[in-house]
């Protein structure tokens, strides 16, 4: 095979791995397949009223009333109780969601960030933002949100 020949070969097989790696993507499973997870060693209930202390500690990130955004599960068969921060200063709302993994384990999920109180401008963690912004938006989640929360614990 000629030199030509091997290169076009290797082009076309990097184009598809890529076309498969996105189209896997698009038809990922479950429910909040892009969500970021970070798996915390304790119960749920522990966990949540952690995040409940946390807010309660820092009110500025409380989601505004005019969101009609409350914390919990959106019904008695809802796997996943959902929690909303508030970052003031760029006007943006942090969905959220934990759920039990194991006894003593917990999933503690980021999952969206809306621009602006109105609801809808959803851009989803780990799809919609481009690799450098999405690696933004996860580490200004993890140092605002997550370690505070974990240092909570700590007390």
């Amino acid at each position: 095979m000629s030199k030509k020949g091997k290169i076009l070969l290797v082009v076309i097989a990097i184009t598809l791995v890529f076309i498969i790696v996105r189209f896997a993507g698009m038809i990922a499973p479950g429910s909040y397949p892009y969500a970021e997870r970070y798996e915390i060693e304790m119960p749920e209930d522990s966990l949540i009223q952690l995040i409940e202390t946390f807010k309660s500690e820092n009110p500025e990130y409380i989601v505004p009333p005019e969101a009609q955004l409350k914390d919990g599960r959106s019904g008695d068969s809802d796997y996943w109780y959902h929690i909303y921060f508030y970052y003031r200063e760029k006007n943006q709302i942090v969905h959220t969601w934990v759920r039990a993994s194991e006894k003593h384990s917990t999933t503690f999920a980021f999952d969206a960030v809306n621009d602006g109180l109105v609801l809808g401008r959803w851009k989803t963690v780990n799809d919609d933002f481009g690799f450098f912004e999405n690696r933004k938006v996860k580490k200004e989640f993890e140092d605002r949100i997550l370690e505070n929360v974990k240092r909570i614990s700590v007390k």
